[in-house]
């Protein structure tokens, strides 16, 4: 079974302490310490470890294992009220999501054979509202297989049709994963991006979270097809694509693993590509948008960014919904080796539940992937997606 919140019960029923073991985890999920395939293991493993320079250091981020009346997070079970507070807090900030769309038909537009895979271009609905067309990438042969969700400004990217080194569904397809590929097509030619619910003019979720919730209807769709284990899909995206990997795989916990691109893990003010304050993203407000670019008094940010600000709150709060589900922070020029400060806290979560490698982050100088990135993310997924057969759960 996948560690969603409602499979915290495996871990909060014995309500243990930090210092006894707690229920361990199930080997769909991550089998750091058994992989099937020694050399992604080889590949990712040194990558879970923070250079010695940034071990335990937790920078200036507020402590996630403390509620609100200052009293401290000591067992798994406080854990899961203290998650079960952060995750409904950030909701209720950005706008709670409609319902998820769980089942619905697939459309194929059209098929084709490429390389060792069949690739269809298909058509669903990713909000109440909205249809959305992609690329669906099913590898030959018989069986369930592992899956990824490719997302970014449009979904030729992602299968290897524009923008070098960053075709993640193309690679992860010739690897044997089923792959899904999305993207914003039409809101990115309009310059506005995301997606705005119920339209653009009256939007009550912050567009970032709606990014999560259409992601999360694909999550839905990819588990319905027969050619995928629906315990074992991850997602995975670059920059803006990051930004939505990471809000997706934090807010919905079906999400088994999840590699964000340098997307800007925290809140920053003076990095014009960590923008989570713009109208696309986290500074939603109606029409006629703030100019867009780096805060200043001129143009300052509106909507609720500035209250997050105001409220001293950051991302890593949405990093720690993710234990014990691993995820890999693919660094560049946005996310250097400092964001360990942030993702320490995320790695002291997991150790609560018992849980180790389940935190990793590799660093490169530029903000455009390099093959020698996008090579570990590739390894990171096989790594955890793809565990010894003797460690799959029975039917």
């Amino acid at each position: 079974m996948s560690f969603g919140l409602l499979n915290f019960a495996a871990l909060i029923g014995a309500s243990v302490c930090l210092a006894v073991s707690i229920a361990p985890i199930p080997p769909t999920v991550c089998c750091a310490s058994e992989p099937d395939d020694q050399n992604a293991s080889s590949v990712i493993n040194p990558y879970f470890f923070p250079p010695a320079e940034w071990v335990g250091k937790f920078g200036k981020y507020a402590p996630v294992l403390k509620f609100p009346d200052g009293s401290i997070v000591k067992t798994a079970e406080d854990w899961q009220r203290r998650r079960t507070e952060i995750r409904a807090e950030w909701q209720s900030l950005m706008g709670e999501w409609p319902p998820l769309i769980t089942t619905q038909p697939l459309e194929i537009l059209e098929s084709q054979q490429r390389e060792n895979f069949q690739q269809h271009k298909v058509r669903f609905r990713w909000t109440p509202d909205e249809f959305t067309t992609g690329y669906l990438l099913i590898p030959d042969g018989e069986g369930k297989r592992p899956a990824v969700i490719c997302v970014y400004y449009e979904p030729e990217t992602g299968i290897g049709l524009k923008n070098e080194l960053r075709d993640f569904a193309l690679q992860l397809a010739r690897r044997g994963f089923v792959t899904l590929s999305l993207g914003t097509t039409e809101a990115s030619e309009a310059k506005t991006y995301s997606i705005y619910y119920p339209d653009i003019d009256n939007a009550r979720v912050q567009p970032l979270s709606m990014l999560g919730y259409a992601a999360a209807n694909a999550w839905h769709v990819l588990a319905s097809r027969p050619e995928v284990d629906p315990e074992r899909i991850g997602i995975v995206g670059h920059s803006f694509g990051g930004k939505w990997a990471m809000f997706a795989s934090c807010l919905f916990d079906r999400f088994a693993c999840a590699a964000w691109s340098d997307p800007g893990i925290v809140f920053e003010q003076d990095r014009e590509s960590i923008n989570y304050w713009e109208p696309w993203y986290l500074g939603y407000h109606p029409k006629p948008w703030r100019p867009r670019g780096l805060i200043t008094a001129e143009n300052p940010a509106q909507g609720l960014y500035p209250k997050l600000i105001s409220a001293g709150r950051d991302l890593h709060e949405l990093h720690v919904l993710m234990a014990p589900r691993p995820f890999l922070v693919s660094g560049g020029s946005e996310d250097p080796p400092q964001r360990w400060e942030a993702l320490n806290h995320s790695i002291a979560v997991n150790r609560l539940l018992g849980a180790e490698k389940r935190v990793a982050m590799s660093n490169r100088p530029t903000h455009s992937p390099t093959p020698e990135s996008n090579n570990i993310i590739y390894a990171f997924f096989e790594h955890v997606l793809k565990p010894a057969q003797t460690n799959q759960p029975s039917k």
